[in-house]
């Protein structure tokens, strides 16, 4: 693992959750959970209450007197506290008796909650304890205080955490990726051939959110010309000038290769152009690991984002290809703070068939993966879409497995399949998206001629994302 901290909302939850009995807790043991309130946590209150007060939901009363705290003190705060008690301390098997709370001051939103529960008292004969419970917020304000008291579990229990309810509430990841990438500087990147107003627009919009400094290599004056023409400030941006798009490739691999670059975008030239001089056989961004393409998709039906691979680069992989998708798709999820990402190995149905080739990678793959050919990650497959992504698809279907129902990465079995999927999510299912080309020695931004100016820039916020954790690594 990387030592950049990884975004918070890029982290898989824990899977096993245990709980501390009576005998194991002392007085004075103290546990904490930090949280920050959002809008999206206000309309999910709505949502599961019924409560549509606009006093709560409007944002004309974001910073009038005291309204949005009254949701967040008694509704929210208080979550907050049942949730450490419930899952930390004591934990499952806690038995709720009796709790005291006093509202001390407002939280509102972009507020982050440190709350502590700590033990106080330990009454032997009826297994009960008394805990001190506040929420403080960031600027050491208490705002909620209190004490509880709870009849604690006496049996060890642990259990696979539950599978958070499929709430479609919308709340995009890109604002928080960015807020995480910038801080870390920006990165310098080869942007290629961006002759068309999308693509130099979007070089310039990523600049200016501090995640690049970019060198455009393309033919100067048809950059001038769309500047113009777009209405864009070039500014004191860098660009070199080649005579062609095949030059603007040539040169951006060259420069990547020695290091003057850490990562290579492409502009309006076709995707294969600039990837076959990425991946030639004298280039020096070559390794040994086939090059594949990582959908990063965050949608309001799952609930958190996942990897689609690879749906851009290789049209129809053998095992041994799928074989470095799976191991690519495992270092990215990785750098973006899953430590150990689960793979899902996608086909029609969940069985094996010697009719569906599909099915007979997939058991391959997780052999492999069994014979520490493939690490980093838990595969699983045959696994159809439902029972990959759906908990309870995958009980109804008898499957019993550490990756069905929790997926982290999707390896489709063809580049026709994942397009499909990506494409559908992004358009009917609302997702964000981000994408990045792994397994050559720098990351490589392909953004489609389609694509939205916030997926071209979430792209370069993954991009500068494993170009920082390659630096360390180097370091």
């Amino acid at each position: 693992m990387n030592d950049i901290a990884p975004p918070p909302a890029l982290v898989s939850e824990q899977y096993t959750i245990r709980n501390r009995t009576f005998d194991e807790i002392a007085v004075g043991d103290e546990v904490a959970l930090q949280r920050t309130l959002t809008e999206a946590d206000i309309q999910l209150f709505a949502m599961l209450s019924g409560d549509v007060n606009p006093q709560h939901l409007d944002p004309a009363f974001a910073n009038s007197t005291r309204f949005r705290g009254v949701i967040a003190h008694g509704m929210w705060g208080a979550a907050l506290i049942s949730a450490v008690l419930g899952t930390r301390l004591p934990g499952p098997g806690t038995v709720y008796l009796s709790q005291t709370l006093k509202f001390r001051a407002p939280v509102r939103v972009g507020d982050t909650l440190d709350t502590r529960v700590k033990v106080t008292a330990r009454d032997e004969q009826k297994k009960r304890l008394s805990i001190d419970c506040r929420c403080v917020n960031q600027d050491g304000v208490t705002v909620i205080e209190g004490e509880a008291q709870v009849l604690a579990p006496t049996e060890r229990i642990e259990r696979p955490r539950a599978t958070l309810p499929e709430v479609r509430l919308i709340d995009r990841a890109g604002k928080t990726l960015l807020d995480f990438v910038r801080p870390l500087g920006p990165i310098r990147i080869a942007v290629v051939h961006p002759c068309d107003a999308p693509s130099l627009a979007a070089t310039l919009d990523a600049r200016r959110e501090g995640l690049i400094e970019p060198l455009i290599i393309a033919p100067r004056a048809r950059i001038e010309a769309v500047a113009g023409a777009a209405g864009l400030d070039l500014g004191d941006v860098e660009i070199e000038n080649v005579t062609h798009s095949h030059a603007a490739a040539a040169r951006a691999v060259a420069l990547a290769g020695s290091g003057q670059v850490e990562a290579l975008m492409k502009g309006s030239l076709h995707t294969d152009e600039l990837m076959t001089a990425v991946v030639a056989h004298d280039s020096p961004l070559r390794t040994a690991r086939r090059v594949s393409y990582c959908h990063l998709i965050h949608t309001p039906a799952y609930p958190r984002p996942f990897i689609i691979t690879d749906a851009a680069i290789n049209i129809a992989p053998g095992l041994e290809e799928k074989a470095d998708i799976v191991r690519n798709a495992i270092e990215l999820a990785q750098i973006i703070g899953v430590a150990e990402p689960r793979v899902a190995i996608l086909a029609a149905v969940e069985t094996i068939n010697p009719r569906m080739p599909a099915t007979l990678d997939a058991a391959a793959l997780c052999k492999m993966a069994d014979r520490g050919q493939i690490s980093g990650g838990l595969l699983d497959g045959p696994l159809a879409l439902d029972n990959a992504i759906s908990a309870a698809a995958a009980r109804i279907k008898g499957i019993q497995s550490e990756v069905a129902g929790q997926a982290d990465v999707l390896v489709v079995p063809d580049l026709e399949s994942g397009t499909m999927l990506a494409r559908q999510l992004e358009y009917l299912g609302d997702a964000s998206t981000a994408g990045v080309v792994m397994g050559a020695r720098v990351p490589v931004i392909l953004p489609g001629r389609a694509d939205s100016r916030e997926t071209r820039i979430a792209s370069c916020a993954v991009a500068a994302l494993v170009a920082h954790h390659r630096r360390k690594a180097k370091a």
